[in-house]
């Protein structure tokens, strides 16, 4: 796998949004074991600029144009586009980390263990504080999950949940309870605002059983997600208070699991299931 003169690990990130863009600048400034070698946007022209910029070898507008020049894709894409980024990079036998995580319940064949295609992939920690120990609780016998997400208006603009109920948040004053459902309604109602939500479900005891509040709350400025756990091994109570990135949407935190997780696939000792 690794084909770089110093045996790092090539890595290619796929979407040049906040967390593309933030991943690639982590990545060039030095991650142990690393090296970022591809990276493919939208737009050729912006996209061929921001690697010559950041002295990236190759720049491209699709999956295939990156696939001979990394171990590693990074997809930081609209969720619409997870389904074309997965085949194409599990049919090489690449591993995907994926940050769009809330599509992946839409695409169970990729998520079957019986999958003949080659390759892996890796759903990182992102926000959710605690997902080692209910993946160790999950070897056990988990009774219940159920969280409760909060966020500003402003980060749930353009949720299909929104529009399919006719909700306007613009003039809201006051937190709104909006969705009480399973976390598979709710990817499918948020599917941009919920990826915490999906990875505790995957972590656990499923989409179908982990249950879900979201809140609409113009007195928080955070994204905040409180979490119960019981189970027969231990009962976990989290609260997470997220900084919103530059969209609006998603986390500071989310690039920094990413980076994180890239230290721990090469590093000579790693912490952490």
């Amino acid at each position: 796998m690794n084909n770089t003169e110093n045996g790092a690990l090539r890595i290619g990130v796929v979407g040049l949004g906040a967390i593309g863009q933030s991943l690639a600048h982590q990545l060039t400034q030095g991650v142990p074991g690393c090296r970022l070698t591809a990276v493919a946007g939208r737009d050729r022209e912006k996209t061929e600029a921001f690697a010559k910029k950041m002295g990236i070898p190759t720049a491209g507008t699709n999956v295939d144009e990156l696939l001979e020049e990394v171990d590693v894709l990074i997809e930081c894409a609209p969720p619409d586009v997870l389904p074309t980024i997965l085949s194409a990079a599990l049919h090489a036998g690449k591993k995907v980390i994926v940050v769009s995580v809330g599509a992946l319940l839409n695409l169970p064949e990729f998520l079957d263990p019986e999958r003949k295609s080659g390759g892996q992939i890796i759903v990182p920690t992102g926000a959710l504080i605690g997902l080692d120990a209910v993946s160790a609780a999950a070897e056990g016998v988990i009774h219940s999950v159920r969280m409760v997400s909060r966020k500003p208006p402003r980060g749930l603009i353009g949720a299909p949940f929104l529009a399919q109920n006719k909700i306007d948040l613009s003039s809201l004053d006051e937190p709104l309870k909006l969705f009480d459902g399973s976390a598979r309604e709710a990817a499918h109602g948020f599917p941009a605002n919920l990826n915490v939500a999906v990875a505790l479900s995957l972590a656990g005891i499923g989409p179908d059983r982990t249950m879900i509040e979201v809140w609409a709350d113009p007195t928080v400025t955070h994204n905040t997600h409180h979490i119960k756990v019981d189970s027969d091994s231990a009962k976990l109570a989290m609260t997470i208070e997220n900084i919103p990135s530059e969209n609006p949407k998603t986390g500071r935190i989310t690039a920094l699991s990413v980076t994180a997780l890239l230290r721990k696939m090469s590093a000579p000792l790693r912490v952490g299931t």
